[in-house]
């Protein structure tokens, strides 16, 4: 990729919170690089708060999303599905395909196709058909069709079954900082729904996938199968 050459990232996660968390750092990094990049959340999460019910709780994560994406200077979007009960079957992977041809994206991050949670699993194959659909000229919808590139899989402790890192990014000390302030927006990150300390164990991860592959801090993917080990500057 050359200097000039400018890339939009779309970041697609089945719950707010969940691509910020694994992915924000990179994608930080590369609206400071002058690239775009836009998150779109299939649910808001909201069922995941043991005192606020989930109406009141869907508000509050939409504005803590809205908050990470204005820190690190990305575009957020949300589809109406709720959490626990996103289905996975063609009208929200024509949907997704829809945002895809109107955004023209050069790359996706998005989640593991193995997955303690459904709503993950469930994003994971919505994305993969959705890229497909969007591809496809023969599948005629309003917009012209537009292909991805490239696909990244991000590294969700949720996520874990038959994952394998393959792609190690390094992040920058700003872009670091970006992201864990973007974090801080998250109750559920600072540790104030089920007490798991989110934002440390995701710092700690990037000190993790940094040490190992010669930089300070690295956020890993997954490319899936025929991957090869790769240590970046930037995505290729």
């Amino acid at each position: 990729m050359s200097d000039n050459q400018k890339q939009h990232i779309l970041a697609i996660s089945a719950h707010a919170g969940d691509q910020d968390l694994t992915a924000g750092a990179t994608l930080a990094k590369y609206v400071m690089e002058g690239h775009k990049v836009t998150m779109l959340h299939l649910t808001p999460g909201e069922k995941g708060h043991p005192r606020l019910s989930p109406t009141e709780y869907a508000k509050q994560k939409i504005d803590e999303a809205h908050q990470f994406a204005h820190i690190i200077g990305a575009d957020v979007r949300f589809f109406d599905y709720k959490d626990g009960e996103l289905p996975l079957n063609e009208e929200v992977k024509f949907q997704v395909a829809d945002v895809i041809r109107e955004l023209k994206p050069d790359i996706l991050i998005t989640h593991w196709s193995k997955s303690m949670h459904k709503d993950h699993e469930n994003t994971h194959f919505i994305v993969k058909d959705a890229r497909f659909y969007a591809a496809i000229p023969g599948f005629e919808r309003e917009l012209p069709y537009h292909g991805v590139k490239r696909v990244y899989f991000s590294e969700n402790w949720e996520d874990m079954y038959d994952y394998n890192p393959e792609v190690f990014l390094d992040i920058p000390e700003e872009a670091y900082e970006k992201w864990v302030k973007g974090l801080n927006c998250y109750a559920f990150a600072r540790g104030e729904t089920y007490g798991f300390p989110y934002i440390d164990y995701y710092k700690a991860l990037t000190v993790v996938r940094g040490a190992v592959n010669g930089f300070k801090r690295a956020q890993a993917y997954a490319v899936g199968p025929g991957g090869v080990h790769q240590r970046l500057q930037t995505f290729m």
